[in-house]
């Protein structure tokens, strides 16, 4: 797909264009099926926890406005046989309750290691130089799967002295590479209903999960593979867990050539950035387009008395409003390709949040023959 920020006017974006159209005009060319589509539960399982940072430079959470950070640390404290009496208003400024969060990829035994993410939850200014204390790490079923612990690294900075501080980057999280060690695997059992694999595609497609299934069957000289819908298709493969790997392995290296992809037209409203892809087409339509502008101008003058009279010198405000609408030509717009619909709507000559509104209205009409996509 080509983004295209208010539409290339530029000769030399216009050159670019053109090249890339001629490279989506080639015939879609065969990919793996690893690229594709995977393997039905073979996925990550997200794991988060909650612990604290401790070894901070007076930069952690105070506790007046984060009173969780101190029962938390009055907790582990008393886990390991320290009291702290009631009513006691400790000063934690080197510590702080964070919120630790990790993806536990699939396959995963225990002692391996994977990364964690740890980020504060209070009114910390900074978790440069913190150590995280044993976390654990809980799954969706509420299952401790991994444990961290380590010192973290954070890619921010910052100073302050004087009333005034400067930063780089964001401070309030960091990573720690290697920080959670996996205490429990997640139960995978493949082929467990009778050695059949549920292949899933990426995006839902009948054609393309007509052509893999075809393309599996052809690799293997059998009907190994049936679709069930437009997205998952079930295999028939080996009993043995090592037949099974070796199946899998060579199903994600057969070659699939996918079917195009639908005409879409992606508008983003936060940057004004729209964007294209090459089977985009214009169905002949005629629109008007014009600018309305308003322009408010104030002076300020200065009312002076004249002497001996007893008046004030008071300030006068002349404010002048005037509102003009550029006439907008009916321009007709038309275009079998990319480059065609791009011409047509640099004619135009509209701003990207004018063009935002003349699609809508040309997708309104039937004219522009793709889905409209707004994020």
């Amino acid at each position: 797909m080509m983004r295209v920020d208010g539409l290339a006017k530029n000769p030399l974006i216009r050159l670019l264009l053109l090249a890339m159209i001629a490279l989506v005009a080639l015939p879609a060319q065969a990919e793996r099926i690893r690229e594709l589509a995977s393997f039905g539960g073979v996925r990550d399982n997200v794991l988060v926890g909650y612990g604290l940072v401790v070894g901070l430079d007076n930069t952690g959470d105070q506790t007046t406005q984060a009173p969780f950070t101190g029962q938390s640390l009055s907790n582990m404290l008393s886990q390991l046989g320290i009291t702290v009496p009631p009513g006691t208003n400790m000063q934690l400024r080197n510590v702080a309750a964070a919120m630790v969060t990790a993806d536990l990829p699939p396959f995963s035994r225990p002692g391996q290691r994977i990364d964690v993410t740890v980020s504060s939850v209070g009114n910390a200014r900074s978790l440069r130089g913190g150590t995280l204390l044993m976390t654990p790490l809980k799954g969706a079923d509420g299952d401790t799967y991994a444990i961290a612990q380590g010192s973290l690294l954070v890619g921010g900075a910052g100073a302050q002295a004087g009333g005034s501080s400067v930063q780089i980057n964001q401070q309030a999280s960091g990573r720690i590479v290697g920080g959670a060690m996996v205490e429990r695997e997640v139960p995978l059992d493949l082929g467990a209903n009778g050695g059949v694999l549920d292949l899933e595609l990426n995006e839902a497609d009948f054609g393309t999960a007509q052509r893999v299934v075809s393309a599996i069957n052809a690799e293997f000289g059998r009907p190994v593979a049936a679709a069930r819908n437009g997205r998952v298709i079930a295999l028939d493969g080996p009993q043995s867990a090592n037949s099974r790997v070796n199946f899998m392995a060579r199903v994600e290296n057969v070659q699939v050539t996918p079917t195009e992809s639908l005409p879409r037209v992606v508008l983003n409203s936060r940057t004004g950035s729209i964007v294209l892809n090459g089977n985009v087409t214009l169905r002949q339509a005629a629109v008007a387009h014009g600018n309305l502008s308003i322009v408010i101008d104030t002076e300020v003058g200065v009312s002076q008395p004249n002497p001996f009279t007893g008046g004030e010198t008071v300030v006068v405000r002349d404010t002048e409003i005037s509102v003009e609408q550029q006439p907008g030509t009916l321009k007709v717009v038309e275009g079998a390709d990319l480059m065609e619909v791009v011409d047509a709507l640099n004619t135009l000559g509209a701003s990207p949040a004018d063009l935002m509104s003349i699609l809508e209205a040309l997708k309104a009409a039937g004219s522009l023959r793709a889905e409209l996509e707004i994020i």
